[in-house]
């Protein structure tokens, strides 16, 4: 049977099928469809099936940017008019927020819309305190009078979000049963079922972005899901999560939330998987696609999460701006991100200076080198002009590429900076090798990770040429190159499990900690792991529940997340504080073992495995034949030399290459850089050490 992972990027579309019998790869790039990824989703598929339809297809896994696209306001994805329930008092909590200002010294700076206007935001009796309990009952009447108010306002979602309700969900769930009673049509999003986390400011803001994507999500998965039936594909439909987890399309549309980040993710566990092969655990992976570049860390084969993240906010040199997006509370995998993908513009400002994106050619018309009507330079025209890339096609001899178009693009900018086509180009080069070695260090040197002990995997269509460059920079020695790092994310939909994170407020200090029913709230939340998985088809023995658990000092505002045992005791308990202490050390240089410590929230993360694609050992074999050279320029050498090319699939096993050398391939180009060796190992990587 064949398994098919998809994932949709800014430029291309990659499909990779994985045939379990044979152990067999195939590999597909299209050009995206920004306007509806569907149709390059499906577009994809139908060439697929051509020639390989006569092998079932077991399961088929997605990884989409439409929750983010949405959100950024992108044309044919209108977010559907949506309301906000919450308690008397508090319906301007969204506008006060944490008062963050995304840029402090912009006296005209405004803040991101809100994404429920204030005349949908209501207002009901009702209260909970902390402790979680009853001080003032749901008031039914008034409730009852908001619906029907909603109702005339033509309104299609709402977000439930009362104060305290991560201490007691009855509130939230009696308003959700009344809204679910009175409309069949509607989309309820609750806090306490998306979040159930104090800072009631987070919990209502990822409420209300779950409930404003519920109808876009929805509309397209289930949209999708009919499409695939119509070509005859019966299999079911699975969708990367932001965390690096499987989940189903009907589990996706109830908590689109979950997937706003959802492509991103799968080349963190493609990179943790291969990692686990072949014997690297500290691992830092780099993404080079069409239109970004993205970086993240993985240490002991699992990848470094974060427990909340801006949705549609800015970037700035590799950072979120905080303030500047939507807040969302849930497990994202930590990653920087720079607009430096194979399409970012280069342009020249005002003042002269040379800048590198933040705009992109993207799927169309692409870089100038395409043909398809773009006269401005990207770093795709830049490699191109500097010998990097093949002077005639792409995509193995199926897309033809005009390098005088890239020269008309670049003569503009060189006549701007008064320098030549080949230094200007050099000198986007370098501006963007500068960009992406600043998000490698953000997710190794700031996270306290020395990145000389990591290895780095480089994939992306265009990562393997800005590899050696970067690993320079950062004085890291060791790179791995996959078999096709331009398909890499997509082979990350196949390596993935299915996960599933659950949350408890606690908010108690230590000795006020009642051991059992923290063993029960446990329990409870891997019961309602084990009901979700057991939906999406997994089997019992297949089935793994982590234990988590947030400590911080009392009077510190926020939180660091440790493993928890099982099952949880004043063992387990001590256990956990002193992993505590030893984390706060790692991160801030201190820790203060006299200091109250204070339990925030437990977590568990439900995992449902499935099989994983195998890449199968390869016989020692050797052989080496380049098949042309051509001059290619090195900026570390300042000079052009002669350069063997090869065939990637013509490298055997065991094969060794010394740079400079550059390797070609269907979906990338690697390029060894002078004083760097390369060889293949069996499972077909290419290894480069220094």
């Amino acid at each position: 049977m064949i398994r098919i992972g998809i994932d949709v990027g800014g430029t291309f579309t990659d499909l990779v099928a994985f045939d379990e019998s044979i152990g067999k790869y195939f590999n597909l790039k299209i050009p995206s469809v920004p306007r509806d990824p569907s149709d390059g989703v499906l577009k994809a598929l139908k060439t697929f099936l051509e020639s390989n339809n006569d092998k079932p297809v077991r399961m088929i896994v997605h990884a989409t940017t439409i929750g983010t696209n949405a959100l950024f306001g992108q044309i044919d994805l209108e977010l559907k008019k949506t309301a906000f329930i919450t308690t008397r008092g508090f319906r301007d909590l969204l506008e006060i927020g944490r008062q963050r200002r995304a840029e402090v010294y912009n006296l005209f700076f405004k803040r991101p819309p809100q994404l429920v206007e204030r005349r949908h935001r209501y207002e009901v009796e009702e209260r909970i305190d902390h402790m979680g309990r009853v001080l003032t009952p749901l008031n039914l009447k008034e409730l009852d009078e908001i619906l029907e108010d909603i109702q005339k306002e033509g309104v299609v979602s709402v977000a439930i979000g009362f104060l305290n309700s991560y201490a007691n969900q009855k509130h939230e769930i009696e308003a959700s049963g009344r809204v679910a009673n009175r409309f069949e049509k509607f989309y309820v999003s609750a806090s306490s079922n998306i979040s159930n986390e104090y800072r009631e400011y987070e919990r209502f803001s990822t409420a209300i972005v779950n409930a404003v994507l519920m109808p876009i999500i929805d509309s397209y998965l289930s949209r999708l899901c009919s499409s695939l039936k119509e070509i005859g594909l019966e299999a079911p439909l699975f969708v990367m999560q932001s965390n690096g987890g499987l989940a189903t399309a009907e589990v996706a549309s109830r908590k689109p939330s979950s997937i706003v980040e959802s492509g991103p993710a799968a080349g963190v566990i493609a990179s943790a998987w291969l990692g686990g092969l072949i014997g690297e655990e500290s691992i830092i992976s780099f993404d080079m696609g069409g239109t970004t570049a993205k970086a993240g860390t993985i240490c002991k084969l699992k990848p470094e999460i974060v427990s909340d993240y801006e949705v549609a906010g800015k970037v700035h040199m590799g950072r979120l701006v905080k303030g500047s997006g939507y807040p969302v509370r849930l497990p994202f995998i930590d990653l920087a991100e720079c607009s430096a993908g194979g399409g970012t513009i280069a342009s020249v400002d005002e003042a002269g200076v040379l800048k590198v994106g933040p705009l992109s050619a993207g799927a169309y018309p692409g870089p100038a080198c395409y043909g398809h009507g773009n006269t401005q330079p990207t770093i795709t025209d830049a490699n191109l002009i500097l010998g990097r890339l093949n002077q005639r096609v792409l995509l193995g001899g199926k897309m033809q590429i005009f390098p005088d178009y890239s020269r008309l693009a670049f003569e503009s900018l060189g006549e701007k900076l008064s320098v030549s086509v080949e230094d200007a180009a050099e000198s986007v080069i370098r501006i963007a090798n500068s960009m992406m070695a600043k998000i490698l260090r953000i997710v190794s040197v700031e996270r306290g990770f020395d990145p000389r002990r990591f290895t780095l995997i480089v994939f992306g269509g265009a990562g393997p040429m800005h590899a050696c460059a970067l690993a320079e920079e950062l004085r890291i020695k060791k790179i791995v190159i996959p078999p096709n790092p331009g398909m890499f994310s997509a082979l990350g939909l196949l390596a993935s499990d299915f996960f599933h994170d659950f949350v408890k407020g606690i908010m108690k200090t230590v000795d006020e900690l009642e051991i059992d029913l923290i063993e029960n709230s446990f329990l409870k939340m891997e019961e309602e792991g084990r009901m979700t998985l057991s939906s999406e088809g997994i089997e019992p023995d297949r089935m793994r529940f982590l234990r988590m658990i947030d400590l911080r000092y009392l009077g510190q505002s926020y939180e660091l997340t440790v493993d928890a045992q099982k099952p949880f005791s004043s063992d387990a308990l001590d256990s956990a504080i002193a992993d505590f202490h030893s984390k706060h050390r790692d991160v801030y240089g201190y820790s203060m073992k006299s200091e109250k410590v204070e339990i925030v929230s437990i977590r568990v993360r439900a995992i449902g495995e499935i099989p994983k694609p195998l890449l199968r050992k390869k016989l020692t074999k050797r052989r080496t034949q380049k098949k042309e050279e051509r001059r290619v320029f090195f900026e570390g050498l300042e000079s052009w030399v002669e350069t063997p090319i090869y065939e990637r699939g013509q490298l055997t096993t065991g094969c060794e290459i010394n740079g400079p050398a550059i390797v070609e391939q269907y979906d990338s180009t690697s390029v060894i850089y002078p004083d760097w060796s390369a060889v293949i190992d069996a499972y077909d990587n290419i290894i480069l050490k220094r």
